[in-house]
C-alpha cells in the first residue's frame, strides 16, 4: 500500500494491514506497537508481541502473558493467560496453568479451562481436544460431539473429516458417518467434494463417499470455484 512508504525505514515492521481496523501491528527493535495507515504510532511500541485487531480487540503479551487491548491501547482484559486466541462469535479461546477455556469480552470464563487444546468457535460449535481425543463443544460448553477422534478438521459442507484407528471418514455434526474410515487422508469438502488419499494417490469424493474422480494424483489441491490442481509427476493440470 501506499501508506507504507511513509513508514520510516528505520524501523523494522511487521506488518499485516487490516482493511475493517485501519491499523496495524509493528515492531520496532524488540517492542510491537500499533501503526495507522500514514504509517504513524497510534499505540506506542511496548509489548513483548502482539497480533492485529479483531473485533476491536487485540491480543498482546506483556511480562510474558497475554491480554486484550482497545484501539486506544487501554487493556480491556489484563494480561494474564499463558496462551491466547482472537475472538470469534464473542469468545476467545486462552490457555492458563496448562489448559485451554474460552472467555467472554470481559473477561470472564464463559467455558472453564479444561482442554488440551481449543480451536475458534464457528457457526456455533468449536472444535477441542481433551485427553488427547478431539470433539465439539457449543457455546455453552457442552459437547455436541464427545472427544473420540484422534485428528478432525473443521466442518465444511455439513460434514468434517475425521481420523480414528488411523484411517480418515466423514462425521455430521452429531457424529454420526456418513462417509466410513477408510482413507489414509482427507481435507474438508469444498464445492460439494472432498480430496481423499488412498495409499500414494489422491482423489475425490462426494458427500455420498462415491468417487468422483479416482484417487491417481501424487498431490491435489482443495476445489474452488468448481476446479481444482492436480500433479501427476512434476506436471500440475486442473481437474474439474
Amino acid at each position: 500500500m501506499k501508506s507504507s512508504l511513509l513508514i520510516s525505514t528505520l524501523l523494522l515492521f511487521s506488518i499485516n494491514l487490516v482493511s475493517q481496523e485501519y491499523i496495524a501491528c509493528a515492531r520496532k527493535e524488540k517492542e510491537w506497537g500499533y501503526v495507522g495507515k500514514d504509517g504513524k504510532w497510534v499505540i506506542n511500541p511496548q509489548f513483548e508481541s502482539a497480533a492485529n485487531f479483531n473485533n476491536k480487540l487485540a491480543r498482546v503479551k506483556s511480562g510474558g502473558e497475554w491480554g486484550y487491548i482497545n484501539d486506544e491501547g487501554k487493556y480491556i482484559i489484563n494480561p494474564q493467560f499463558n496462551d491466547a486466541e482472537d475472538f470469534s462469535e464473542g469468545l476467545a479461546p486462552v490457555k492458563k496453568d496448562k489448559f485451554w477455556g474460552y472467555i467472554d469480552k470481559k473477561g470472564s470464563w464463559a467455558i472453564n479451562n479444561q482442554f488440551d487444546l481449543a480451536m475458534p468457535f464457528t457457526d456455533g460449535v468449536a472444535m477441542v481436544r481433551k485427553n488427547g481425543e478431539w470433539g465439539v463443544i457449543d457455546s455453552k460448553g457442552t459437547y455436541l460431539i464427545n472427544p473420540q477422534f484422534e485428528y478432525m478438521h473443521p466442518f465444511s459442507d455439513g460434514l468434517a473429516a475425521v481420523r480414528k484407528d488411523g484411517s480418515w471418514g466423514f462425521v455430521d455434526e452429531k457424529g454420526t458417518y456418513i462417509i466410513n474410515p477408510q482413507f489414509d487422508d482427507a481435507n474438508s469438502f469444498s464445492n460439494g467434494l472432498a480430496a481423499i488419499r488412498k495409499g500414494k494417490e489422491w482423489g475425490f469424493v462426494d458427500k455420498t463417499g462415491k468417487y468422483a474422480i479416482n484417487p491417481q494424483f501424487e498431490e491435489v489441491t482443495d476445489f474452488s470455484n468448481k476446479i481444482a490442481g492436480a500433479r501427476i509427476g512434476k506436471e500440475w493440470g486442473f481437474v474439474d
